[in-house]
């Protein structure tokens, strides 16, 4: 049997298998009168458990789960029935979760927190699978609660997980089905091999039709967005697939995009909540005494209100954790395989990052800066490559002047990715370099500044070394890159070399987008971050080296207005052009300017 013929028998597999599994059968149990139901879910928290932000080494003022303790204890104290759930994304995303505890054996500060904060279930997000089953396997060994994905499967049919749960409030009976990310092959790559995905809204349907004559109450905990993410048609990545298929679900919750949604549409009630702790979707149901849903309300609750409870960071492991990873940051501690952090090891001589002109509008973005050059030139390196590609993750990435530690580099490599080497041709790179430059807007007559496609996240945007390029923005997304060099002449579309790129990019835009044919050759034994780390090491004081490799051509922003306009950005008199781009003659027909 083939690998296509594969995937479909398990697909087929995992839909039987839904269909026979995790029957619940409970007694009924009358409800006296009506009754308030409170939903409360999280989402994309990223392992931020102390509220803390360990490569600034300070204290965050509005999120984490130590201030979403805070607000679950009062709720619990102001109502009834109230069930708690985490819709993934959940254990991976700082230096705590990467560098340290999802790489040592034992317990585990975020599940430790959620234990004690009694979640009654959590869904598998996609980065849950950023370090392979067997992470996987250990947190559902540690939670304390179920663990849940409905559309996964091992490659020989068995549950990877399970698909739902049925919790009882006050004889109210809530079922609650997970549905993990399918893309998750796109960005994890082999990590994913031992699982097969199945679309989102199918998988629901089939669930739907399993519980609900043994539930009052349907909650569908979904790691995707309200809108499909790369199968538009299909539609298999989207929460829209959920809603058209499953008409009885009365509760949905969505994550992935970290975007902030509160909705009722027919009798769903969505919500989505922005990352790292920021919010908790809360929603109300009133219940009948025929356990009939009367009444529902969606609000979701900022935790830059609430203090952060004891509860969580006075727990000796959580607090310990803590400890732990602020120490080997500053080199008091070892990392996960046993080896010092080295603490301070090494200095910038001044700020790496240029000072952005517009407020909200990265500078490294619009120009070849020192801190791109500098995780380039370390990819060379290592690979030997004829060609590097990597991204600014973060706008506000910088090696600013000063002692560099773990949290420095942290700051400007925020992923636990490891190198690849491939071979592509001259026509394939070109593709690839195409890819990222769609991450702008197209310049327009009286545009006086660059603008980015919101569709297109920054951390998509790679810059290229080892080639000469430009970006020509006067012309549509798939046209613009021009006059690409390579060691000084241009580059021959049929000629062959090597670029390396980070596991993540391979998977998700290389082989998803089919942009290269060629399957890797390398692959680095350490991360990209730890490569950093060696490197300025070895050089001592680092100073900024940019070699201009590229440009943004096709664009023309001279104005008279050009200041004053971007004064008033500056003041926050105007709003940050970062969607759409400051255009002189829509700020006259404003009156804006005159």
């Amino acid at each position: 049997m083939n690998k296509k013929g594969l995937k479909t028998t398990v697909l087929v597999l995992l839909l039987f298998c839904l269909s026979l599994s995790f029957l619940a059968s409970q007694p009924t149990i009358e409800i006296p009168s009506a009754q308030n139901l409170v939903i409360l879910a999280t989402t994309d928290l990223h392992g931020n458990v102390w509220g803390f932000s360990y490569e600034d080494d300070k204290d965050t003022t509005n999120n984490g789960m130590a201030r979403i303790a805070t607000y679950v204890e009062q709720v619990r104290r102001e109502e009834n029935n109230v069930v708690l759930v985490d819709n993934g994304d959940t254990i991976q995303g700082n230096i705590m979760t990467d560098d340290l505890y999802n790489k040592r054996e034992g317990e585990h500060p975020v599940m430790r927190a959620m234990n004690l904060l009694e979640y009654d279930a959590m869904t598998l997000g996609n980065h849950e699978f950023n370090f392979g089953q067997n992470l996987i396997s250990r947190i559902q060994a540690l939670a304390n609660f179920p663990i849940l994905a409905a559309n996964l499967a091992r490659v020989d049919g068995t549950m990877a997980a399970k698909p739902y749960t049925i919790i009882e409030r006050s004889g109210i009976k809530i079922g609650i089905i997970g549905l993990t990310n399918p893309n998750a092959p796109r960005w994890d790559g082999e990590k994913t091999d031992p699982f097969i995905y199945a679309p989102v809204g199918q998988a629901a349907r089939r669930v739907v039709d399993i519980i609900k004559d043994k539930v009052d109450v349907i909650v569908v905990v979904s790691h995707v967005g309200i809108y499909p993410e790369y199968d538009e048609e299909g539609g298999s990545d989207g929460a829209n697939s959920i809603l058209e298929l499953c008409p009885e679900v009365d509760v949905l919750i969505v994550g992935h995009d970290h975007n902030a949604i509160k909705e009722i549409r027919k009798n769903t009630v969505i919500g989505g909540a922005r990352n790292l702790g920021r919010e908790v979707i809360r929603i109300d149901l009133a219940l009948n005494e025929k356990r009939e849903i009367v009444d529902r309300k969606i609000e979701l609750v900022d935790m830059a209100n609430y203090e952060p409870s004891d509860f969580i960071r006075k727990n000796a492991f959580i607090a310990e954790a803590h400890k732990a990873t602020r120490d080997f940051i500053s080199g008091g501690a070892p990392s996960a395989d046993g080896k010092p952090s080295g603490g301070i090891f090494g200095k910038a001589s001044v700020d790496f990052q240029p000072k952005n002109e517009i407020l909200g509008i990265p500078e490294g973005k619009l120009r070849d800066t020192a801190v791109m050059d500098l995780i380039n030139t370390v990819q060379l390196m290592n690979s030997g490559a004829d060609v590097s590609a990597a991204a600014l993750f973060a706008d506000t990435s910088d090696i600013p002047k000063g002692d560099i530690n773990y949290g420095t580099i942290f700051g400007i490599y925020k992923y636990d990715n490891t190198l690849y080497r491939v071979e592509v041709t001259g026509a394939e790179l070109k593709a690839y370099m195409e890819w990222s430059a769609a991450c702008y807007n197209q310049w327009k007559p009286g545009d006086i500044s660059i603008s980015f496609n919101p569709e297109k996240p920054g951390y998509l945007y790679d810059m290229f070394s080892g080639v000469d390029y430009e970006i020509d923005l006067s012309k549509p997304v798939g046209s613009r890159i021009r006059n690409v060099m390579f060691k000084g002449k241009p580059l021959a579309n049929d000629q062959r070399l090597t670029l390396a790129v980070n596991n993540y990019r391979y998977s998700s835009a290389l082989k998803a987008q089919k942009l290269v044919a060629g399957t890797k050759e390398w692959e680095s034994p350490n991360s990209i971050r730890d490569m950093l780390v060696e490197y300025i090491k070895a050089q001592g004081t680092i100073t900024p080296k940019v070699d201009n490799n590229w440009k943004i051509t096709g664009v023309n922003l001279a104005s008279p207005y050009r200041d004053q306009v971007i004064k008033m950005v500056n003041e926050g008199k105007l709003e940050v052009p970062y969607a759409k781009s400051l255009n002189i003659d829509e700020l006259k027909k404003q009156g804006v300017i005159k």
